[in-house]
């Protein structure tokens, strides 16, 4: 792995937390992803589930964690089950966890190959009355192959179907939405490594350039810094472009007189930045857009202070909606007789801000949380309103990754030039 491990206690309290959830006499399995096939014999790069990565911080293919809290059999509460390596593999595929390496990374005592599952398993299920196993339930989640764990699902079920089943995943969504102090760090580490691509590109863009010669930009700087790469797909959108919203071509030249919406975020560690930055090609904004720029960095401003403890995340974007109308009003995009006429399901504001303000971040881009329960302290959040004109041939949109603290937010990315002034300043330097 490029990256640098977090610390093994870490993952001991992940499980101490996910134990104290578990009803009495309980099992909980997670697995890992499978490597997924492309075409022929190719493969794509294997990424972690985030569930197990979660509780044991293995990152390799093929493992099982098993947690049983009150297993009469201690040596069975936790146990961590890897791939045994070989010569073969090692020449082949390169090194894999020792059974010394797992302890150390995840602090599991108890590290047994996966040859040994089946009867250890077993043992386990005989001795506990209920079994957790772990889907996919994001909300927005599009589930179309069978992943280890559904087939893992269909063998428990039909192996030992007198037990009692539940659902893992809205547990680890619980856990998960609230970063502990290791993980904020490491996606400051990733904000920070995004902060360093997008500084290059201030210094490479003019007349001319390609959107994927600027994707090429980010992708060299943030594989030279212990990145793997892109936290998802980037959208490099010039012009017009930037008011589709999951543009992702990214192969037209960047033209005079353009803005240029880059969202973009670099990967550490397995954890995410999501940030979205809108400068001018040639290096100055017009007046025009300018002024719509600075309406949307007031919504981000306004909107990051909105996002408290207590406040649900519903309730906050229809407030946030409220806040946008006001700037669209000011800018003659809509009008009161628009507001007046509107569909209260989707306001007038929409023609221009069409989608949220903030989703969960964190192992996922779109992470896993209580989106309908209220905010707690240390959760991270996205900002990033926009306004998108296609009429006039631009969008500009501004995101930065939130901590939301009682006593105050932590920016991630308050280092990363979003000033109007400052980054015309850096692309004339």
């Amino acid at each position: 792995m490029k990256y640098t491990p977090l610390p093994k206690e870490l993952y001991q309290r992940n499980r101490a937390k996910l134990a104290s959830k578990l009803q009495s006499g309980s099992v909980a399995i997670l697995n890992s992803n499978d490597i997924m096939p492309t075409n022929a014999d190719g493969t794509m790069r294997f990424r972690q589930n985030n569930d197990i990565f979660y509780l044991s911080g293995i990152d390799q293919e093929e493992s099982i964690l098993l947690i049983a809290p009150d297993c009469p059999v201690k040596d069975y509460r936790e146990v961590l089950f890897l791939r045994e390596t070989n010569e073969h593999i090692a020449v082949w595929e390169g090194h894999k966890y020792t059974k010394e390496e797992a302890q150390e990374a995840s602090g599991i005592e108890n590290i047994q190959w996966l040859g040994s599952f089946d009867q250890i398993f077993n043992t386990v299920t005989a001795l506990c009355e209920n079994i957790y196993l772990n889907t996919n339930e994001h909300l927005r989640a599009g589930v179309v192959v069978q992943t280890r764990d559904a087939r893992f699902i269909e063998r428990c079920k039909a192996q030992f179907p007198l037990h009692e089943y539940n659902r893992l995943a809205p547990i680890m969504h619980e856990l998960r939405g609230v970063k502990e102090p290791e993980e904020i760090a490491q996606l400051q580490m990733a904000c920070d490594i995004t902060e360093l691509g997008f500084r290059r590109v201030l210094g490479f863009v003019k007349p001319g350039v390609t959107e994927y010669e600027i994707e090429a930009e980010y992708l060299h700087e943030f594989v030279r810094n212990r990145s793997k790469g892109f936290a998802y797909e980037p959208i490099i959108a010039s012009g017009a472009s930037a008011c589709v919203l999951h543009y992702l071509e990214n192969n037209k030249a960047c033209k005079d007189g353009e803005l240029l919406l880059m969202d973009v975020g670099a990967e550490y560690g397995n954890y995410n930045a999501d940030m979205t930055r809108t400068i001018p090609v040639n290096g100055r904004f017009t007046s025009r857009q300018k002024d719509v720029y600075q309406s949307v960095l007031r919504v981000k401003d306004i909107a990051t202070g909105m996002l408290v403890p207590g406040v649900t995340i519903q309730d906050y974007h229809r407030e946030v909606g409220l806040v946008m109308q006001d700037e669209l009003l000011r800018l003659g995009l809509i009008t009161q007789k628009d507001i007046s006429k509107q569909d209260p399901k989707w306001p007038a504001y929409k023609k221009y801000f069409m989608h949220g303000t903030s989703h969960h971040l964190g192992l996922d881009v779109h992470d896993v949380g209580t989106m309908h329960y209220p905010i707690v302290e240390n959760m991270v959040f996205t900002v990033e309103p926009g306004i998108y004109i296609p009429e006039e041939g631009f969008g500009v949109r501004l995101e930065n990754d939130v901590v939301v603290k009682s006593g105050g937010n932590l920016d991630l990315m308050k280092n990363i030039p979003i000033d109007p002034e400052e980054i015309e300043d850096l692309m004339n330097a």
